[in-house]
C-alpha cells in the first residue's frame, strides 16, 4: 500500500533528502550542489512510503511565474508502481487548496514527459539541458 505524506518535521524533510540523494546524486550524477538549494526551507516537502518503506519524494514551492513542483524521485525499485502518481496527486491536492488558480509548472526531465502529460500537463517551449539532463517545462491544465 502507497501512502503519501506532508514532510512536517526534520525526520521526514530529512528522509525526503535521502530520497533524493539517492536517486539524483548517485543514481543520475547530479551534483549535490546543484540537488540541494537555497530553497530547501521555504519548500513544502512530501514523502511516499510502500509497505512502510520510504521510497518517493518531491516538493513544490512559490515562485514568480506561479507554483512550481519539483524534486520528483521515486526509488528505482519502486517505479511502475504508482508512487510517482499518489505523491502528484497530494501535491496538487494542497496546491490547488493553497493557491488556486496560480499557474502550476514543472520541468520534467525527459523520461517523464509522458508521465506528466497523463496527469495534465502539456509541454512548453523547447526542450532543454539542466545538469546534463535533458529536460522540458510543462504547465498544469488539469
Amino acid at each position: 500500500m502507497i501512502q503519501v505524506f506532508r514532510a512536517v518535521n526534520e525526520q521526514d524533510v530529512n528522509t525526503a533528502f535521502r530520497i533524493r540523494e539517492q536517486v539524483f546524486v548517485l543514481e543520475q550524477q547530479v551534483p549535490r550542489d546543484a540537488e540541494n538549494d537555497v530553497f530547501e526551507s521555504t519548500a513544502s516537502h512530501y514523502v511516499a512510503t510502500c509497505e512502510g518503506v520510504p521510497c518517493g519524494a518531491a516538493r513544490w514551492r512559490v515562485t514568480d511565474q506561479g507554483i512550481k513542483l519539483e524534486r520528483f524521485a521515486v526509488l528505482q525499485d519502486y517505479r511502475n508502481r504508482n508512487v510517482g502518481a499518489e505523491l502528484l496527486k497530494l501535491v496538487l491536492e494542497d496546491v490547488q487548496a493553497k493557491h488556486a488558480g496560480s499557474k502550476v509548472y514543472l520541468n520534467a526531465q525527459l523520461p517523464a514527459v509522458n508521465f506528466y502529460k497523463r496527469h495534465g500537463f502539456v509541454a512548453e517551449g523547447d526542450m532543454f539541458t539542466e545538469c546534463d539532463i535533458q529536460h522540458f517545462k510543462m504547465v498544469y491544465k488539469g
